[in-house]
């Protein structure tokens, strides 16, 4: 584990008593459950003196299950003398996404205590929820993610709309500065970008504001992104009804029209022309090159907007979940789901590889080649086929780049095939 990049060692050395996890036989690298890193971080929170060392002890908590989540990945991934290396390797990236979003989730849902505690006693002013947006509401969060995030809150009964707007916002700055201090717990951060009008729009809106802004405003990226949206943190019976609102705008029943989806294809193409780093191999970017994450998430996206109102299955955050939804649906081909559901895979495993390796977040593989080495014993290739791996990502990103094309192009998906088995 500690030869496998610096990842793993540098949350050791700051949490060493975590090496008792190592052994503890299976159980000690298992994941723990949102509901058990939430009941620990709130816990925590309680006993604080105040918000910093509430805060502070949840980012301890963080950094430790940080920890036990990349060694379970580097022992599925590398084997040892009693186990090989795990054969399915969707099931070590759902491994990881599943465990580094709960962890998250229970981080937010312990800083936002510690906030109202220490500001407001026991009630907020005001309701307050936290949506999870992006990876995060997908459950697909990797080691180095920021929180995409969106605020939503609902003044309680009798209270003024600015005095609980206040509060709401003062909620936010709090958590994030707190999420951020300097320390030897690596720090979260908090996007909110994607909210509406983006970086230029309230942080905080009510319900009823995104409700107006929705119904009269929206744009097509802002229904996209909620495709991903999901309660995480805060008031549940607030998070619920958002949700129940923007339901119909991320389902639409007559599904997207043409002018939406050439929208989305010049959306998608500027993305990938502003944001590929210069002189970046496009062809070896795991997220905006072709056949990345971006590729399949936006094919699998495209067929939520246009079919997720007839085909229940399709409504989930998850990209994985989505695709086998589709191809149950004769939405797409057992074949053509299987090379998108790799290519997903496999670009995701080549992002947590080289945090992992290189010990902060990257897009693309290394360049220095004992790093590039590393990151392919973490994809299965032994020392000298540096050259093979490349070759391999090469192919495989090769053929889900085809089903961008045909599906951003077509106004339909269904293809014949066998029954869906990838």
């Amino acid at each position: 584990m500690l030869s496998a990049g610096r990842l793993a060692p540098d949350l050791l050395m700051r949490a060493p008593e975590a090496v008792a996890l190592l052994g503890d036989g299976d159980g000690g690298l298992k994941p723990r459950s949102r509901t058990h890193l939430e009941q620990e971080m709130l816990a925590a929170v309680r006993r604080a003196d105040n918000a910093v060392q509430g805060v502070t002890a949840a980012r301890g908590v963080r950094r430790r299950e940080l920890f036990r989540t990349s060694a379970a990945d580097i022992v599925g991934s590398y084997g040892t003398e009693s186990q090989p290396a795990e054969a399915d390797q969707g099931a070590l990236v759902d491994l990881v996404g599943g465990a580094v979003s709960d962890l998250t989730a229970a981080t937010l849902a312990g800083t936002l205590r510690a906030v109202v505690r220490e500001g407001w006693g026991d009630t907020l002013p005001t309701r307050f929820a936290i949506i999870g947006m992006g990876r995060f509401g997908g459950h697909e969060l990797g080691y180095g993610s920021d929180a995409d995030v969106l605020f939503v809150h609902e003044p309680r009964d009798g209270v003024d709309e600015q005095e609980a707007a206040e509060a709401a916002n003062k909620v936010v700055a709090e958590m994030r500065r707190l999420l951020q201090i300097p320390s030897a717990d690596p720090p979260l951060l908090i996007d909110a970008d994607l909210r509406p009008e983006g970086k230029s729009g309230p942080l905080v809106r009510t319900l009823t504001s995104y409700e107006a802004y929705y119904r009269r405003w929206s744009l097509v990226w802002e229904r996209h992104a909620l495709l991903r949206a999901e309660h995480v943190a805060g008031d549940e019976e607030l998070g619920r009804r958002f949700t129940e609102l923007i339901d119909p705008l991320r389902y639409p029943a007559d599904g997207l029209g043409d002018e939406a989806a050439r929208e989305i294809r010049r959306l998608k193409a500027r993305m990938e022309s502003e944001r590929l780093p210069r002189g970046a191999d496009p062809k070896l970017h795991a997220k905006l090159g072709p056949g990345g994450l971006s590729d399949v998430e936006w094919t699998v996206q495209l067929i939520q907007l246009r079919h997720a109102a007839r085909e229940p299955g399709l409504r989930t955050t998850r990209t994985r979940e989505a695709l086998s939804a589709a191809c149950a649906a004769g939405l797409i081909s057992s074949e053509d789901a299987a090379v998108l559901d790799e290519a997903w895979v496999l670009a995701t495993r080549v992002r947590n590889a080289v945090m992992l390796v290189k010990g902060r977040a990257g897009d693309t593989f290394p360049t220095a080649p004992r790093e590039l080495g590393a990151v392919g014993r973490y994809l299965g290739y032994g020392p000298g086929h540096a050259g093979d791996m490349l070759d391999a990502y090469r192919r495989t990103a090769r053929r889900a780049r085809g089903w961008w094309r045909s599906c951003s192009m077509a106004g339909r998906e269904v293809l014949p095939g066998p029954p869906c088995g990838f």
